[in-house]
């Protein structure tokens, strides 16, 4: 219920116009929602396979791989003087597309993966019952607050203020509780976590990077598909993990953690890129 009203929040600032965008300049929206779905959870399988972290850890890896770009990462593209549009365009989407795309990834990725497969098998989650609650907590929260958005645009925008700090508390509460649960495993693991999860966001941003650079996208639209790919839903993912994994422990605190770090490189990025310069270029 509390990440619902949080997507509420988030799509308070989304309008439907926002989609027009897709049909207006779809190049690099469609090059987001491809880094984002696509290639990151290949890249993140490839990494899975060549390092071999713990099963329940991998699996953590493929959870957040399979979730939709976070809503901080509007924030943070803006700071980097990124196109804040397209950042929004792709929240937006990627949310849509989270209700079945995080589903199938997950399950895809990590069957694919002899370690993780075997939990998949134990657990045995019903991909149904994953696209019921990914669509109650991301898909009718979006469309409500777009409507609400639409219909009362200044009430929404004073709205948004608010629900931005609940987002924040919420999702230091999750974090806090996936620790707290695993409290032994993360003071065993905090370095062989730590260097995890700050590998695969480094992969995951020069994903972004690398994909939009090669499509010859504008210094805007690259910083922002960087970050879109780098910054990650994970309070979907600790939710997802809580609901049907029972909090398990190395996939909970990877995602928790990874939920930390993401925000730590994405001011670091942020701030670095806010000081260099744009040139006046046209968008593509």
């Amino acid at each position: 219920m509390a990440l619902a009203l949080v997507m509420f929040g988030v799509a308070l600032e989304i309008s439907f116009t926002d989609f027009k965008r897709l049909f207006r300049t779809p190049k690099p929206v469609i090059a987001g929602v491809f880094c984002q779905f696509l290639v990151l959870p290949a890249i993140t399988f490839a990494l899975v396979w060549i390092v071999e972290p713990i099963p329940s850890m991998a699996l953590g890896m493929f959870m957040v791989a399979a979730c939709p770009g976070g809503n901080v990462s509007n924030f943070f593209t803006h700071f980097s003087k990124g196109n804040a549009a397209l950042s929004v365009t792709l929240t937006a989407i990627a949310t849509l597309l989270a209700i079945f795309m995080t589903p199938i990834n997950l399950s895809f990725w990590g069957g694919m993966y002899g370690p993780t497969a075997s939990i998949l098998k134990e657990v045995s989650i019903s991909p149904y019952e994953m696209v019921k609650l990914v669509a109650l907590l991301l898909g009718i929260p979006l469309v409500l607050g777009m409507l609400f958005n639409h219909y009362a645009p200044r009430t929404a925008k004073k709205m948004a203020r608010g629900f931005k700090i609940g987002s924040l508390l919420f999702f230091v509460v999750l974090v806090f509780l996936a620790l707290y649960r695993n409290i032994d495993v993360f003071m065993e693991y905090v370095l062989y976590v730590f260097w995890l999860v700050v590998v695969h966001n480094l992969v995951a941003l020069l994903t972004g990077f690398s994909v939009a650079k090669s499509l010859g996208l504008s210094q805007e639209n690259i910083r922002c598909i960087t970050i879109e790919t780098g910054i990650q839903n994970s309070g979907l993912g600790l939710l997802l993990i809580f609901t049907f994994f029972d909090g398990l422990g190395g996939m909970a605190l990877l995602t928790a953690f990874w939920g930390i770090w993401h925000l730590v490189s994405g001011l670091v990025l942020g701030t670095v890129w806010g000081y260099r310069p744009i040139e006046k270029e046209e968008l593509v």
